[in-house]
């Protein structure tokens, strides 16, 4: 009995052994559970729109799909706002959004107003934080600061002063802390805005440059305000941007929303210290990046380049109803039609383009000279005929193409001058030390074929030239035109220094444009070679040294 009733508590025993041990293990797999609920992933979305360029409205976009360019609907404030709703609500209170400048210039109703179209559209979109881009100076410093300052939200840019008292325009940052996380946005304008566009628009306004004093304060806002997350949103364009990234400046930056060349970084480009992206132009995309967090550090990270496309994102009821109030007293004039095109015109390709081609043409037939010239703008919305019936070109394209209005001017230089300032050009277009590229795509021209090697060295770049199906020599003179540059010297023309005999016509650009398309429509601008570069091929698209992208 005494054997039984011992055996009956060594079971009682381990029965009680065997419960406490699956106690322990319940308790213990409960912490591990507790212990990962409290690692959850933390998302924090930003999105980001660059080089608006004053497109208020869908509009043709270019697309380079399986070798050809196709045309596609895509923009419009309103309907990137109703984008924004639906990133705001999959991510409620931890979407951030920016804007990386050039909003206030590029279209008819941009410069009529003289950008105040802006304010009351842009303060309803829902940005974060926007910085001023290189364009932004176009209408004057005082009109800039007060279009800006109307936008009810951050305007950061650590990198513009006051003339007169070196005080800064903006602040230079701004930081968001979202359950915790501190994320930091610090704005960057280009240094070179004075020499990019025509000198007198930055007037009472000085720059610095990408220096120590921008790394100091990369360093200082990282460590001393403890941030979790540094983007600097740059508006430097592509190769900087990427040259930055890989710079010690950036030794304490994340990430770097960048700018300027209206670039479709569609994965993120890593650099030493900084990832970079840029997300196209004229609101036909929205970049959207989403980190990710575990106990506020930083794990991982994806990245989309969204395209705004009219059937997808329909078009906000509110904020089209602000545009269409904003349009209304420009509309009739900017919507009259001036001429019609059999061909799309476009703007695209770095080195030639039909846009440029029907402006240079046109310059030409109205002055008589043997060369007209055009800036290597990287703006303008295509143009696109449709079911074989010429498209009609509207005074609201033409300040597209030609965003700035200035009148003609003529003079005379040698072929040697017209060498010397080639190959300049070049250099600035595709110098491979990007911080030697200057924004840019090649100058356009008409009455001149220049084949080159973009390869080759600084100032030697170019095989051939003819003016007029003539071999150019250097000692002979030829007469040109390209548009004024309001702060230039007078014998300046398009940054070719020295030019003789310089008259200043009583027309503008857009006035010849007018003229021409009325004369001639319809017109048919195509491809011709004018400049030609074998490397490049007949459609080039920008690239970016050192890096695998790819514009499409």
């Amino acid at each position: 009995m005494k054997k039984l009733k011992k055996k009956f508590l060594a079971i009682i025993s381990i029965l009680v052994l065997l419960v406490f041990l699956v106690a322990c293990k319940t308790e213990k797999s409960n912490e591990i559970k507790t212990s990962i609920k409290t690692k959850d992933t933390l998302s924090i979305t930003v999105l980001q729109t660059a080089d608006i360029h004053g497109q208020l409205d869908t509009h043709p976009e270019l697309f380079w799909e399986d070798d050809e360019i196709v045309f596609k609907d895509r923009g419009g404030l309103a309907n990137i706002k109703t984008l924004f709703d639906r990133e705001r609500k999959k991510n409620p209170n931890r979407t951030i959004i920016v804007d990386g400048g050039d909003l206030i210039q590029g279209s008819g109703y941009a410069a009529l107003s003289e950008g105040k179209v802006m304010p009351e559209i842009i303060k309803n979109m829902g940005y974060d934080a926007i910085i001023p881009g290189n364009w932004e100076v176009v209408y004057g410093k005082n009109i800039m600061m007060d279009v800006m300052q109307s936008y009810n939200t951050n305007v950061i840019a650590q990198n513009m002063f006051h003339e007169k008292n070196e005080k800064s325009l903006f602040p230079a940052y701004w930081i968001k802390e979202i359950e915790g996380v501190r994320i930091g946005f610090i704005g960057i304008n280009d240094p070179d805005v004075p020499v990019r566009q025509n000198p007198i628009f930055s007037e009472g306004i000085t720059f610095s440059g990408l220096d120590d004093k921008l790394k100091g304060m990369v360093d200082d806002i990282k460590i001393k305000e403890k941030v979790d997350v540094l983007f600097l949103v740059t508006h430097i364009g592509i190769f900087k941007q990427v040259e930055l990234a890989n710079s010690p400046i950036s030794e304490n930056a994340d990430y770097i929303l960048g700018n300027d060349t209206h670039e479709r970084v569609r994965e993120p480009i890593q650099g030493k210290y900084a990832k970079v992206t840029e997300p196209g132009a004229f609101g036909s995309f929205v970049g959207k990046l989403t980190l990710n967090f575990v106990d506020g550090k930083l794990v991982g990270d994806a990245y989309k380049l969204i395209e705004v496309d009219p059937e997808v994102f329909p078009a906000d009821k509110k904020i089209q109803a602000l545009v269409d109030t904003a349009k209304a007293p420009y509309k009739e004039h900017l919507e009259t039609v001036i001429g019609y095109t059999e061909t799309p015109i476009y703007r695209y390709l770095t080195v030639e383009n039909p846009m440029d081609n029907m402006i240079t043409d046109a310059a030409r037939w109205k002055t008589g000279v043997d060369i007209s010239i055009s800036n290597g703008f990287r703006f303008g919305n295509p143009i696109v005929p449709e079911k074989g019936k010429p498209a009609p070109i509207t005074r609201a394209n033409l300040w597209n193409l030609l965003p700035v209005n200035e009148k003609v001017k003529t003079g005379k230089v040698t072929g040697k001058q017209i060498k010397d300032w080639l190959e300049k050009e070049m250099h600035n277009a595709f110098s491979q030390n990007p911080t030697e590229r200057f924004g840019g795509w090649l100058v356009r021209f008409s009455g001149m074929k220049v084949d080159f090697k973009s390869q080759n060295e600084k100032g030697h770049r170019i095989s051939s030239i003819t003016i007029n199906g003539e071999p150019m020599q250097d000692t002979q003179h030829y007469t040109i035109s390209a548009c004024v540059r309001p702060g230039d010297p007078m014998d300046n023309l398009c940054r070719m220094p020295n030019v003789k005999e310089v008259e200043v016509m009583d027309y503008t650009i857009h006035d010849v444009v007018e003229e021409y398309l009325k004369e001639n429509s319809p017109v048919s601008p195509i491809l011709e070679g004018r400049a030609y570069c074998e490397y490049l091929g007949r459609y080039s698209f920008s690239t970016v040294p050192k890096t695998e992208y790819k514009f499409h």
